[in-house]
This record gives structure tokens, sequence and C-alpha cells, in this order.
């Protein structure tokens, strides 16, 4: 069971964090270079305010309160529910942990527990999904087994990035999953909830999508393959557009002369350890 904007929303949601994912990780191993560069799971904003510098993580926060809210005032008798709603229950708790955890004085040495809280987000969802109430057949249990496959190697990314903090491998890998993640999300959407998009022989009927023969079922899920592998592609092109394309320089300020002082490359590095969001 499902709905258009229960799956096109959050697909938009996790498009826009893993492309701010994407462009922060690759301006931060820009900046650092391989020798010191550190992957993260969440990007401060360069900037005082306590707010606006944590404003990923506060939006991760009250988008996943909004989304748990919704779940259980809809139905909240149903499992499925409740499952949907443990998702960003998840979610909720990284976010604010994370947060707390950046305003605590021990904030640097506890950096691996926020990447551990990460990937316990995407394990638990890949869970809930392979054990899922509504037991998705046919077609629509078709996209949902790709989209496990998306979250199992959420999983293996953030793990590794985790193992080994300044592999940039392992961290745009984890970003591009994220607007993969998403993109899937729009693509079922619109495949499964859009009577008009339904290949030609399926239906949604009581609220689940049926076709009308094997053969049908067959050819439907040849073209969420094929969905899926472009899908795929079409992520690792801006991933790889944007690491090859975007060229962030390192501006230094000359107080004297044309050279640059110590002074001011260790200006640099503390700005580059606060934060390495874009201002």
């Amino acid at each position: 069971m499902g709905t258009f904007v229960g799956h096109f929303v959050p697909g938009l949601a996790f498009t826009f964090l893993g492309l701010w994912h994407t462009i922060c990780t690759i301006k931060c191993y820009k900046l650092k270079g391989p020798s010191h560069f550190t992957s993260t799971t969440w990007f401060p904003i360069n900037t005082r305010n306590h707010f606006i510098k944590h404003l990923e993580l506060y939006l991760l926060f009250t988008f996943s309160i909004v989304v748990i809210i919704l779940q259980l005032i809809n139905h909240p008798f149903q499992a499925l529910n409740y499952e949907h709603a443990s998702m960003y229950l998840h979610v909720a708790l990284y976010s604010f942990l994370a947060i707390v955890i950046d305003l605590s004085p021990s904030s640097s040495s506890l950096s691996g527990l926020v990447t551990t809280l990460a990937a316990s987000v995407f394990a638990q969802e890949l869970l809930l999904l392979h054990f899922h109430s509504a037991d998705h057949v046919g077609l629509e249990g078709h996209y949902h087994w790709l989209l496990q496959l998306i979250v199992a190697a959420s999983v293996v990314a953030t793990f590794l990035s985790g193992i080994s903090s300044n592999s940039f491998p392992a961290a745009i890998v984890r970003s591009g999953c994220v607007i993969l993640q998403g993109w899937w999300f729009m693509v079922m959407g619109f495949a499964l909830w859009m009577p008009k998009l339904l290949p030609k022989g399926c239906h949604v009927e009581n609220g689940e999508v049926a076709c009308d023969s094997e053969e049908i079922t067959k050819r439907a899920m040849a073209v969420a393959n094929l969905e899926f592998s472009w899908a795929v592609a079409g992520v690792w092109v801006v991933v790889a557009f944007l690491t090859l394309r975007l060229d962030w320089k390192l501006e230094y300020r000359q107080l004297q002369g044309p050279t640059v002082r110590e002074s001011d490359g260790l200006k640099l590095v503390n700005r580059l350890d606060n934060g390495v969001g874009l201002v």
C-alpha cells in the first residue's frame, strides 16, 4: 500500500539531501586534499549562529517528526504505519544526537559515534523494508526489492566511511546512494501510483498494484530493471560532473607580501575544521 505523495515528498527530500552531501563532500576533499580529508555524515554551515550552523540536522529532525505524526494520525492501528514511523524515528534520533554531540566538549572524539548512528539508520530501514508487514509481491514487491539494494549499499558505504574516515570513495558513494534512494522513491511514486503511468495490463486494486497475467508482470519488472539501471547511471553522471567540474579553489588572504604566512595557513585550517558548508 502507498500513495504518490508518500513516495514523492520523501524522495525529493532525500534527493536534495544527497546533492547537498555530494557537493559538500567534494568541496571538503578539494579544500583539504587527500591527506587531510575526513568524511562526515552531516555538514555544518560556516557561521557563528548555532541554528544556521546545524540547519541540516534541524531540518532532518523536523521533517522526521512531521512524518511520524502524519503516519500515526492516518490509520493509527495499522502495523504498516508504525513501521514507516519507526524508520523516521531513527532519523530523528540521529539528527538530535548529532546536534547534542557536536555541542559537547568532546565532539571531535565522538565523531565515530555519529557515523555509527547514521549507519544504524540505514540498517534499520533495510530491516523494516525486508520484513515489511505489507508483504509486497509482484511488481510492487520488485520495486521495493530494488530499493533494498540501494539501502544495503548505503549501509556498507556508511560503515566503510566510519572505518576509514579519510576515504573519499566511501564518502562519495554514500552521498550518491542518498541521491539514488531519493530518485528511486520518486520513480516508485510515478510508476506505481500514477494510473496513467502504470504498465499496460496493470492497475491499482485495493491500494495495491496488480497485473492481469504473469507475462505482463514479468514485462513490467523488466521495465523496472531498466528504470533502476538508468537511475544508477544518472546519479553517477551527476556525481562525476560535480567532481570534475566544480573546481573549488583555496583563497588566501595575503596580509603581508605575496606569500602566505604560516599564521594564515593555520587560520584556514581552523576555518575548515569548524565547517565546510557553503556560505
